[in-house]
C-alpha cells in the first residue's frame, strides 16, 4: 500500500477545520435543510439566512479543466468538466446543455479538453473531442433544456494529445458514481468561471431540492457555494473516495445549474447517467437532436 502523503485526507483535514469554525454561526430552520421557505420559481438560490460557504481561486486539479472551441471565425473558451474514468481512458463529463450544442460528426464549431487549465498554462496539453463524441440523452434533446433538465448531463470523447497521450492516461480521472442519492459531504465542487485565468473550488454538501418551476421539473442535488458564475457549468461536485475521487454531480440541471452566483444544481445521476457512460465506453452511436450550432 502507498504510504506516502493522501492530498485526498489532507483535503478533508481542511475541510472539517472549516466545518469547525462556521459551526458556531448561528443557526437557522432553513439553512441546508428541506423544510425552509418556498421560494418562487425566479428565485432559487439562499434561503433566508442560509450559510454561503466561500469559494477560492486556485491553480486546478488534473482531473478538472475546461474547454475550448474553434470555428471558422476564432477561438473561445465554454464550460467546465472532469475527466471520469473509463475503459478506453478518453472520458470528460460536463453537463448536456455544455455539450449538445457540439454534437455530430461535423459540427460548425470543433471542441477541445484542457485539463487543469490555468494562467494561460496547458501543463497537460489540449484533447481534441473526437468526431462523434459527444454524448447526452436523447430526453435532453427531446425536451429540451428546461424540461429535460433532469437529463442534463453528458460526456465528450477525446482524442489523444500531441504527444499521443491518452487523457486518462495524462492526469488519472475520477470516479463515476450513479445512484448514491442527494445527500453528501463534504463536497468539493469545482468550476472555470468566464473570463477568470484560473478555477474556482468551494467545499460544501449536497441536499435534496424538488423543483418548485413546472418549466423545470424533477428532484435535483442543490449545494451552496457562491461565486460560481457564468463558465461553471458542467463543473464536478466531488467526493473523497479511498482511491482518490468520485463525482455524484455536475453544475447544472434545475435552471441549468441555478439563477444566482450562490446556489448550484445537479441533475441527479441515475440510472440514465448510467446508461449514458456505458454507450460511450461501448462505442454505441451518440444520440442527436438532428442539427448543429454554428
Amino acid at each position: 500500500m502507498p504510504t506516502g502523503p493522501n492530498p485526498v485526507a489532507a483535503q478533508l483535514d481542511a475541510y472539517w477545520t472549516a466545518a469547525r469554525m462556521t459551526a458556531a454561526l448561528p443557526a437557522d430552520a432553513a439553512k441546508g435543510s428541506e423544510t425552509g421557505p418556498a421560494l418562487s420559481p425566479a428565485v432559487d438560490g439562499p434561503r433566508p439566512g442560509e450559510y454561503i460557504p466561500p469559494s477560492r481561486s486556485f491553480d486546478g486539479i488534473p482531473q478538472a479543466g475546461t474547454f475550448f472551441w474553434t470555428d471558422a471565425q476564432g477561438t473561445g473558451r465554454t464550460c467546465s468538466g472532469s475527466v471520469v474514468r473509463g475503459p478506453r481512458r478518453d472520458l470528460v463529463l460536463s453537463a448536456g446543455h455544455c455539450l449538445k450544442g457540439y454534437s455530430g460528426t461535423a459540427p460548425q464549431r470543433r471542441l477541445a479538453f484542457v485539463p487543469q487549465y490555468h494562467d494561460g498554462v496547458k501543463p497537460y496539453g489540449v484533447f481534441p473531442v473526437g468526431a462523434g463524441g459527444v454524448y447526452v440523452p436523447q430526453q435532453y434533446y427531446d425536451l429540451g433544456e428546461h424540461a429535460g433538465a433532469a437529463y442534463d448531463f453528458g460526456f465528450a470523447v477525446t482524442e489523444p494529445n500531441q504527444d499521443g497521450t491518452s487523457l486518462q492516461d495524462a492526469v488519472g480521472g475520477v470516479r463515476l458514481l450513479t445512484g448514491t442519492g442527494y445527500h453528501h459531504a463534504p463536497v468539493r465542487m469545482i468550476g472555470y468561471p468566464a473570463g477568470a485565468e484560473k478555477p474556482l473550488e468551494c467545499w460544501s454538501r449536497t441536499t435534496r431540492w424538488v423543483s418548485d418551476d413546472p418549466a423545470d421539473p424533477g428532484t435535483f442535488p442543490r449545494i451552496a457555494c457562491d461565486a460560481f458564475v457564468g463558465g461553471t457549468s458542467g463543473g464536478p461536485m466531488l467526493v473523497p473516495q479511498l482511491d482518490g475521487w468520485a463525482v455524484i454531480g455536475v453544475i447544472g440541471g434545475y435552471h441549468t445549474g441555478g439563477n444566482t452566483a450562490q446556489v448550484s444544481y445537479s441533475a441527479y445521476f441515475g440510472s440514465a447517467t448510467r446508461a449514458l457512460y456505458d454507450a460511450t465506453i461501448t462505442g454505441a452511436p451518440p444520440a442527436g437532436s438532428g442539427g448543429v450550432r454554428g
